[in-house]
């Protein structure tokens, strides 16, 4: 039985080289989110500042008599929810992204690597332990073990048993249409 674990567990194993390439992916797009969450950040305090100007402009020209009361006070409240809006966006966009994601998918693809080689340690609870973070159930039939592995790892089980290691296909997976007849026109 244990044996059997263990070609279950070796069945969840990334080649390295596609274990960094998804893992350098999964950075790329963190650094990417960091940077348009610092550029939309500086735009939203811009607009935001702009607002700001207007309404002291605007109170300006209702101590100088340039406008009424009641435009002054329609104005300013329209322009206050205007700027709590903005104000809320900016606390939003102040929390920078974190390496969370990335952490969590190295952690994830080097225990589908090393698990096979933890399940032959003498440690029954360690060995006990990995079998309960990688596999949700096991089934058998006297003969054979059928695993049903918790995710993310029955992804990474499906893709290791089809070989499928690129996450990126053909953009356009649907069939070609028929062409137009640009003559109707």
């Amino acid at each position: 039985m244990s044996d059997r674990l263990g070609e279950v567990l070796r069945e969840i194993q990334i080649p390295e080289q596609i274990a960094n390439a998804i893992v350098d992916s999964i950075e790329a797009d963190q650094e990417k989110a960091e940077s348009d969450r610092q550029e939309q950040l500086a735009g939203v305090k811009q607009r935001l500042a702009l607002l700001r100007s207007r309404m002291d402009q605007m109170y300006e020209d209702k101590l100088d008599g340039n406008i009424d009361e009641e435009f002054w006070g329609r104005k300013m409240t329209d322009w206050r929810e205007q700027q709590r809006a903005l104000q809320a966006r900016v606390d939003a966009l102040n929390m920078p992204v974190t390496t969370e994601r990335t952490l969590s998918a190295e952690t994830i693809l080097e225990l589908a690597n090393k698990a096979h080689s933890l399940c032959l340690t003498p440690n029954h609870a360690e060995r006990g332990q990995l079998l309960k973070m990688v596999l949700l159930n096991c089934a058998t039939d006297g003969v054979s073990l059928t695993p049903t592995y918790r995710k993310p790892f029955d992804l990474i089980f499906q893709r290791a048993k089809n070989k499928e290691w690129s996450g990126r296909l053909d953009l356009n997976q649907r069939p070609p249409g028929p062409e137009p007849d640009f003559a109707a026109y």
